[in-house]
């Protein structure tokens, strides 16, 4: 290279330098540059406003490497051809050449592998690691180090360039499961303290972070380790191989990251979805609350009246398909499947509410047509034999010459092969040759039983322990087009591809799911495509493109407030080190949920700006006595949030956890927010000698003013109590006050609810069944400490804990919206 006409070449583009002893090519954009030496390994990358150097040097890798036979290669030398604007890299172990072509925009730089010399010697390429000093936030999915002052970051600008290191033949990325350990309720205590780790684009290390992507070379079938089975044939996949594997690296202040990455969309192709034409990463309605209710023909208008009521904008079904794999819908709500859907789309959006549903990506269940009357080649397979001897429509011990793929029985819910169209259930497997499947089941899942020819390929089932089959590529890629075919044909706006790891059985990990999402969003009509707001359980690097939002939190496990509590919080963090909307996750509202669970679920999303799924029913609601206070608080609160009515300082105290907050509207387009300090106490059964006190002391600690005592008394025998045991001669003192006296008998699963006014009894559903007359006043909170004793009389020995929560309010403040 002579350097003066290279400098002239690049003067806009490009600069090179010339390092004493050092060939280096410098690569430069607004804000940063990047440089490589001539053997490709990266030397700098600093940012031109701060000249600070971001690059741990030390620890610095080559711009692309290769990995063959097991062994990861740093290319030997770097040439830098300036008219063509491409590197060439040569890999002496290998006799491997590499052309990479370059391109310089205004905040990031291209790299796209445009050919390799010979392709097959190579079984991937890897883009770094690049090791940087930046540790402040580490987005691990969006692939983004950010201090306070400046970010680094890595795209993928193509599904098959997958985000993350491959640490596995899976390429399954590493993620924290919170049902590991057989612990739904929530994340164990161990990693309370711990960043939950979801991917590995850009991961956290001792002295910064790393960025990392690969591109794996799928041309031939390999054996493989994957999702609980030792021996998985992960299929040949046709994808160009890694030739066409590109990224971009841009470094840039803070305020930037967002802008660059769209511009890298806008730029480079990649999905850019806009909802009501406001980029989806950026919209004010990508965090939009929901209900999840079952609906129909029969039910749609009193489910649309439901909605409104709340404030919402998006009604969504929970549970709509009679089948996964051709998503027929419940002919009981939907008579006239997809039709019928469609018509219920029209009705929604005359009234001014949109309609989703729920899948489970590609798990096929065993009634759809996929499996039953015969069963599909393209169910997923962990692999395949042939059969030993011919076998009639009886045989039930099926000889086959390789058990390999058949004995594994972790993950292995079903226990099923497919020969033909037949398929199979066994037992067990032999346990020496000649090797047979055991205690067979012909003609399983409405199949039918057949003979079968000696030489006949045996291929054992993939399936899921939600008693599903799965998919190989090509049947996943219909199931998604299916499902794009779906909305296409009814106008539905919103999906949760839940459980995308089921696109794990086609042997390609994390390529698979965001294949599945792709090849979906790119099906979907253009009216359509970008404004269907879509959510997972799993996030991905070239998904993050895609998807609306995550929305973790499952709310089965325990109660209203307790279920994933943690992991929800922890989420928060996730969705703020990964740039995405914030949602809180799913919530459930039973019978017994009450409008302060509501007011908590709703200052804890108005806190993070976070959206939530509620899941109910119209029974539930029919039934429950404070439905319209419920809904009516869900629609205050909510439109508060969409408006960001609320100031930095109020969204921290409604995420401390440590009090709660009451908003209502005043009029004139004002809000009241008061807040809410209280404390759970119980009170115990104790069985003691005559005479000896058996109340219960409490100390509570009221912030506010001095104040009547408001509180909710709630006695809920479980399992292993009796049912009948009624709490009776209930008694409240407040700092030696006198005793109030509440004349009434508590039953199981009631609640006495005092606002500081009037004492009422309901029942289980929040109906009113009476109001307490009180002989003397409520006693009095006093500001500071209190010390409240608690009494009353169980009508036997067997009674449960008595729930007493204490509540007092602190001074309201008013919020002018000027709207």
């Amino acid at each position: 290279m002579k350097q003066k006409s290279l400098l002239l070449t690049l003067a806009v583009l490009i600069k090179v330098a010339m390092l004493p002893a050092v060939a280096q090519v410098q690569f430069t954009t607004k804000q940063w540059s990047l440089q490589l030496d001539n053997s490709g390994k990266i030397t700098s990358m600093k940012s031109l406003s701060l000249q600070k150097e971001f690059l741990i040097a030390d620890k610095a890798t080559a711009l692309m490497s290769i990995k063959k036979d097991q062994h990861i290669y740093a290319p030997g030398s770097c040439t830098w051809n300036a008219k063509k604007s491409e590197l060439a890299l040569f890999y002496p172990q290998t006799g491997v050449e590499a052309k990479v072509k370059v391109q310089r925009n205004d905040n990031y730089i291209s790299f796209e592998l445009t050919q390799l010399t010979p392709q097959d010697k190579v079984d991937l390429v890897l883009w770094g690691p690049y090791p940087v000093t930046i540790a402040d936030t580490i987005g691990e999915v969006v692939g983004v180090a950010r201090s306070k002052e400046f970010a680094i970051g890595i795209q993928a600008l193509n599904v098959k360039t997958l985000g993350g290191y491959p640490h596995t033949e899976s390429d399954i990325e590493p993620s924290y499961d919170v049902f590991e350990g057989g612990n739904k309720v929530d994340v164990v205590e161990n990693d309370l303290h711990k960043q939950l780790f979801r991917g590995d684009v850009a991961r956290p290390t001792d002295n910064g972070a790393v960025l990392q992507a690969y591109c794996r070379n799928r041309s031939k079938d390999r054996v493989i380790e994957n999702w609980g089975h030792t021996a998985y044939l992960a299929p040949a996949f046709q994808d160009g191989g890694v030739v066409g594997s590109k990224i971009a690296l841009f470094g840039v202040a803070n305020a930037d990251v967002l802008p660059t990455i769209s511009q890298i969309e806008l730029k480079e192709g990649l999905p850019h979805p806009l909802l009501d034409g406001e980029w989806g990463k950026q919209s004010v309605h990508a965090s939009e609350s929901y209900l999840i209710m079952d609906f129909g023909v029969n039910n749609l208008k009193e489910a649309i009246a439901v909605t409104k009521q709340a404030g919402l904008r998006y009604l969504y079904h929970g549970d709509p398909f009679d089948n996964w794999g051709q998503f027929k819908l419940h002919s009981n709500e939907f008579p006239q499947n997809w039709a019928s859907m469609k018509e219920c789309v029209d009705i929604a959006k005359a009234a001014g509410v949109r309609l989703g549903v729920h899948t489970l990506s590609n798990f096929i269940t065993t009634n759809d047509p996929y499996v039953t009357p015969m069963a599909d080649p393209r169910l997923a397979k962990v692999g395949y034999s042939w059969l030993s001897e011919a076998i009639d429509a009886n045989t039930k011990e099926i000889g086959i010459e390789d058990p390999v793929f058949f004995q594994q029985f972790q993950n292995n819910t079903l226990k099923s092969v497919a020969i033909g169209s037949e398929i199979i259930r066994y037992g067990s497997v032999s346990a020496t040759a000649p090797w047979k499947l055991l205690d067979c089941q012909r003609g399983a899942f409405g199949t039918h039983a057949a003979p079968h020819a000696q030489h006949d390929s045996i291929g054992k089932l993939m399936d899921h322990p939600y008693k599903v089959f799965l998919t190989s590529y090509a049947l996943q890629e219909e199931m998604s087009k299916t499902l794009a075919r779906l909305f296409n044909e009814t106008g539905l706006m919103q999906i949760s591809f839940d459980g995308l790891e089921g696109c794990f059985s086609s042997g390609m990990g994390q390529y698979a799911k965001q294949l599945f999402t792709k090849t979906w969003y790119d099906n979907l009509k253009p009216e359509l495509k970008g404004k269907v707001i879509n959510d997972a359980s799993m996030p991905a690097h070239y998904f993050w493109h895609i998807y609306t939002r995550m929305n973790w939190g499952e709310p089965w496990y325990a109660g209203f407030r307790e279920s994933q509590l943690q992991l929800r919080l922890k989420n928060q963090q996730f969705f703020r080190r990964n740039l995405m909307p914030s949602m809180l996750g799913w919530f459930s509202l039973r019978p017994e949920t009450t409008p302060e669970d509501i007011e908590w679920m709703l200052a804890l999303g108005a806190g993070y700006n976070a959206g939530f799924g509620l899941s109910t029913s119209l029974e539930t609601l029919q039934k429950h006595g404070l439905k319209n206070e419920l809904l009516e608080l869900i629609k205050t609160w909510e439109q508060a949030r969409m408006k960001n009515i609320f100031s930095e300082a109020q969204k921290e105290q409604m995420r401390s956890l440590k009090h709660e907050f009451h908003l209502k509207m005043t009029g004139n387009q004002e809000y009241q927010l008061t807040p809410v300090y209280n404390a759970y106490f119980s009170h115990t059964q104790k069985l003691k000698q005559p005479g000896e006190p058996v109340f219960s002391t409490f100390q509570f600690n009221n912030p506010a003013a001095a104040q009547p005592v408001a509180f909710i008394i709630s006695f809920a025998p479980g399992k292993d109590f009796d049912p009948d045991v009624t709490f009776d001669q209930i008694t409240i003192t407040i700092n030696q006050q006198d005793a109030l006296l509440l004349p009434v008998s508590l039953k199981r699963n009631q609640f006495l609810k005092c606002d500081g006014k009037t004492v009422r009894l309901y029942n289980k559903q929040w109906q009113l069944q009476q109001t307490i007359e009180l002989n003397k006043s409520i006693p009095v909170l006093s500001k500071g400490p209190n010390e409240i004793a608690f009494d009353g009389k169980y009508s036997g020995e067997n009674g449960a804990n008595v729930k007493v929560e204490i509540r007092a309010v602190g001074e309201p403040e008013l919020i002018h919206t000027g709207k």
